[in-house]
């Protein structure tokens, strides 16, 4: 859901930064032609402009009036450079010009006013625009310099948007793993509020079934019903601490207190814990350890010792006393492969701490296994559930370097 959230939003940003930059070149295009020939350009049509002035012999005319804004003016240079014909000159233009001068205006400006030229046979042909209204400056290139121009500014454009993506990418998954955190704290509250309203009347339930076992004048079937009764009870505890325990790992809010550990010492422990406590009453349990010693892994005893707990619990709760349970160990690779191995069951599964919760919250395969998986993957590993004859679960887990 997390995950999800994160990309809606990444998508959301990409969308707002890719309109952002179609509207500014949808912006620019628009500029350029408004100021191009397609709107309002300065730039006279001097081929045309020139068709309009004619010499008769004795005098110019023009007829070309339409074709100049009403600021605009005109002159007609001879080839000696005496203005010979004008329109609308301003008086502070001159009437005579060397060849220097009209090298020099045909460029840049004449009396600082912008102009447009045009060769005649008859001389050049000036136009004139206000003062101030055109900025002409003078720009050569290498062609060289000038083919990559386009690449130089695709780059720069690439450059700016992966940036901008990518820090709208850092800001949403930091104000997303905020969010989390409020949910996380907020869902933590309430089941630990939840587990100690339950561990009160539960401890009640699980003293009263234990003084009815004990009772001498209570009939066999009234204590078998208090036997079920504490047992059950204890299995609703037990739910209750994974539950806890599941949400913490989730929520990364478990730390871990990891030691050097020796695994066949842990497994003799926690197999001769799980007999005195009497789970394992009525059922064939032995432990299979290798004849050379298993190497030493750093994990948290706790932890490690709650999920084989777990999975030795789901054989004895789902399998009749007169199956058989194994627990053992042995080295593969660069990986301790601790094991349970007891019951039957049908079907084949892979499980690890990724694999998916059903769609009412719950873990696919109950919440002790899921907790089983959490535990291995975050002590690096990873849990493997083979359902089968008989059925059997790895903790694959990282061996200590």
């Amino acid at each position: 859901m997390k995950l999800r959230s994160l990309l809606k939003g990444a998508m959301l940003v990409a969308v707002s930064a890719l309109l952002i930059v179609a509207v500014t070149l949808l912006g620019l295009v628009a500029f350029i032609y408004y100021n191009s020939n397609g709107g309002r350009d300065w730039n006279t049509p001097m081929e045309k402009l020139s068709s309009t002035l004619l010499w008769d012999g004795t005098a110019y005319s023009f007829t070309g009036d339409e074709l100049l804004e009403k600021d605009q003016w005109a002159i007609l240079l001879d080839q000696e450079g005496q203005v010979v014909w004008s329109l609308r000159k301003p008086d502070d233009v001159p009437e005579r010009y060397t060849v220097s001068k009209v090298a020099s205006f045909t460029r840049w400006y004449l009396s600082d006013y912008p102009v447009q030229c045009r060769v005649r046979e008859d001389g050049v042909l000036v136009v004139g625009s206000p003062k101030g209204s055109v900025w002409k400056h003078d720009i050569a290139m290498d062609t060289q310099a000038l083919l990559q121009t386009p690449i130089w500014f695709l780059g720069f454009f690439l450059l700016a948007l992966g940036s901008v993506l990518g820090l709208a990418w850092v800001v949403l998954r930091r104000w997303f793993r905020q969010e989390q955190q409020v949910r996380d704290a907020a869902r933590s509250d309430w089941i630990n509020g939840v587990s100690h309203d339950i561990r009160t009347p539960l401890s009640v339930v699980m003293g009263y079934a234990a003084q009815l076992e004990e009772a001498p004048d209570l009939a066999q079937e009234h204590k078998r019903q208090a036997s079920a009764i504490r047992a059950q009870s204890q299995m609703i505890r037990d739910l209750v601490n994974d539950l806890n325990l599941t949400m913490r790992l989730d929520c990364e809010m478990q730390a871990l207190r990891k030691e050097p550990l020796q695994p066949v010492a842990f497994l003799r422990q926690t197999a001769a814990d799980f007999l005195n406590g009497g789970m394992g009453s009525g059922f064939d349990f032995e432990i299979d350890l290798p004849d050379t010693p298993l190497p030493e892994i750093k994990a948290d005893p706790f932890l490690l010792r709650r999920a084989v707990n777990n999975l030795l619990i789901n054989c004895v709760r789902h399998n009749t006393p007169d199956c058989s349970i194994c627990l053992g160990g042995r080295e593969e690779g660069k990986e301790l492969i601790l094991w349970v191995e007891g019951g039957t069951m049908a079907g084949t599964v892979q499980m690890d701490s990724s694999q998916p919760s059903e769609p009412d919250g719950g873990a696919a395969h109950g919440t002790g296994l899921r907790l089983v998986a959490q535990i291995a993957a975050a002590h690096g590993g990873k849990a493997e559930f083979h359902n089968g004859t008989p059925y059997r679960c790895e903790l694959r887990l990282p061996v200590k370097e």
